[in-house]
């Protein structure tokens, strides 16, 4: 864990390196004040001598500019070193996350995620930069008073020793029992994001329905556990400063006792004790930053080890030593396929055998829970077949490139999304370099072009973040012109036009035929009239193929097609969800 977040620091090595050699130096400086200090009361002050007060005064100027001068070189090149890390810290996970599966994004969650790369960072930051400067000079300081204080007086410095034994026991007591607590915070952080960003997202939907009230009570409890958890935290962490200060305080008590029988005894000097006391205000001062520190690291560890945790993971999904690179035709081979969201859950496909041509336009439909999304997901490679093999152009998914892949068998899922920007840039999603008239063909063959050129300001018309701006039809006719750029050999329309009026997604379905003849159409739909016209239709029934033919042949053989084509053409609601015991 420590390593790979350490490796993060790239460029900024060298600043995170030379903050330790300025912290020494200001502490340095600032642990021989004391010691010139009493020097000026010996021989100055109580020896009536002007030139030693100049003299020392002098050394006493030139030591507090220079550690002046190293302190702020400490602090400058510890939020430099810190800020640095965070960013690249923030650029690994991300990079990281992109090369992710969509199973490794459901292992994380996004609001998991999110947290990961604020909340986490956040503190990682904080502790480096408190790392970089307090953890040397804390430990420096302490070290350096304590052998001012043995070399002025050893007896009354064996007190110090004693109370740093006594608080070191005290601060891992207090580590090991908050650690623990400061986990499990992170998580209710998790689970508070998550609450939020489904709050936000589904906003529409929650006034739809009235239910801010309960919304407001969910978040109420996720907060409130985090409450809780937080004072528990905090409560633990809150005995360290009273702790502290007892020990400070039974520490001058028993210097001035004991430091006035020496002095009355000659055997020390008004200046030794006087510098005593700042040592011992150095000394006890350095273990309370340590203490900060301590408490600071039980946090950060947690966050590193949730970071380290995204950077070091393997994507489920990875490209071959030997990609291939071009995809041959539109051919589509389901070989005996098994198919699991989980390993070891159960299948959300068996025993899929499938053959379908370049060229082809295939149906596919079934309940709500047959299949059907998770059948489109495998020829994009969106995940891995648990068993068997997905070919498209007669070649393995899992022996392509990636990208490779992905720009010849485009997909079109029913939520697709656009993002903020003009038309024009979300169009160009699917081919960076497509002129506007290639940008206006794809929206004629999506029927999006009307209401395009019908906006004020036509293809450099602003899309608001997730396409809010727009209707729920128009966001999808945008998003299969945005595919259509891509020009695919494979097209794989998941229920996207299910926002869309017949007439429209008949038009669609004609331009289709018309325009892309040689790509293949995979049309996951619940609609008959979105798919009868296909060449072929999939009939899926619990994660089964049901049934493979012609609109018409099935009408013949299919029990469940003629269910749905019945209840679809009966004046019935025209959208099937399944039927008593098939449906899952």
């Amino acid at each position: 864990m420590f390593r790979t977040i350490l490796r993060q620091t790239g460029r900024y090595t060298v600043a995170s390196l030379l903050t330790p050699l300025w912290t020494s130096l200001e502490v340095v400086m600032g642990i021989l004040i004391p010691y010139v200090t009493a020097s000026i009361i010996d021989k100055g002050i109580s020896a009536g001598n002007v030139a030693a007060i100049w003299h020392y005064g002098g050394q006493l100027v030139v030591l507090a500019c220079f550690s002046m001068l190293f302190g702020i070189l400490a602090g400058r090149f510890a939020s430099y070193s810190s800020s640095g890390l965070a960013a690249n810290l923030r650029t690994a996970m991300y990079a990281n996350i992109r090369r992710f599966s969509f199973s490794d994004i459901d292992k994380f969650s996004t609001a998991g995620l999110v947290t990961r790369m604020t909340t986490d960072v956040a503190s990682v930051q904080n502790a480096f930069q408190m790392l970089l400067r307090t953890s040397f000079r804390a430990p420096l300081n302490m070290v350096s008073a304590l052998v001012m204080c043995f070399f002025i007086n050893s007896k009354l410095s064996l007190i110090f020793l004693a109370a740093m034994v006594v608080l070191s026991v005290f601060l891992s007591i207090l580590i090991s029992r908050s650690a623990r607590l400061f986990k499990e915070i992170f998580r209710k952080y998790d689970a508070l994001n998550g609450v939020v960003q489904e709050n936000v997202s589904a906003i529409r939907v929650v006034k739809a329905y009235a239910r801010e009230n309960h919304e407001i009570s969910k978040f109420d409890k996720a907060a409130l556990s985090l409450y809780t958890l937080n004072v528990r935290a905090e409560s633990l962490m809150a005995l360290n400063h009273p702790v502290m200060n007892l020990v400070v305080n039974a520490c001058i008590i028993a210097i001035s006792w004991w430091g006035a029988h020496f002095v009355v005894e000659g055997s020390l000097t008004t200046g030794q004790l006087t510098s005593l006391f700042s040592y011992i205000t150095t000394i006890l001062g350095s273990l309370m930053m340590l203490s900060m520190i301590f408490v600071q690291l039980t946090q950060s560890i947690a966050s590193a080890s949730r970071i380290a945790e995204v950077i070091e993971e393997e994507p489920d999904m990875s490209n071959p030593d030997e990609p291939v690179c071009e995809v041959a035709d539109g051919s589509i081979d389901f070989n005996h396929v098994w198919f699991s969201y989980k390993q070891g859950g159960d299948y959300a496909l068996e025993d899929i055998d499938l053959h379908i041509k370049s060229g082809e336009t295939i149906g596919v439909i079934g309940g709500t829970g047959s299949g059907k999304s998770s059948l489109g997901n495998l020829p994009v490679r969106f995940y891995d077949v648990s068993e068997g093999s997905v070919c498209v152009g007669g070649v393995d998914v899992r022996n392509y490139d990636m990208k490779a892949l992905r720009n010849q068998v485009a997909m079109v899922l029913q939520k697709n999304v656009l993002f903020s920007g003009t038309i024009l840039e979300n169009l160009r999603w699917g081919k960076e370099d497509a002129t506007l008239e290639e940008c206006r063909e794809a929206c004629r063959q999506a029927c999006a072009d009307e209401f395009v050129e019908a906006m004020p300001e036509g293809y450099d018309t602003y899309i608001e973040q997730g396409g809010t701006n727009v209707s729920g039809g128009q966001r999808q006719r945008l998003c299969i012109a945005r595919a259509l750029l891509k020009r695919p050999k494979v097209l794989i329309l998941d229920d996207s036009t299910s926002a869309v009026d017949t007439a429209t997604d008949a038009s669609i379905r004609r331009t289709f035929a018309e325009k892309i003849p040689g790509t293949t159409k995979i049309v996951i739909s619940q609609r008959i009239l979105s798919i009868k016209d296909a060449d072929r239709i999939i009939v899926m029934d619990n994660g089964r193929v049901n049934g493979f033919d012609t609109h018409e042949n099935l009408l013949q053989t299919n029990d469940i097609y003629k269910e749905i084509y019945a209840m679809q053409t009966s004046g019935g609601e025209g959208d099937f969800d399944g039927t008593e015991g098939r449906a899952a």
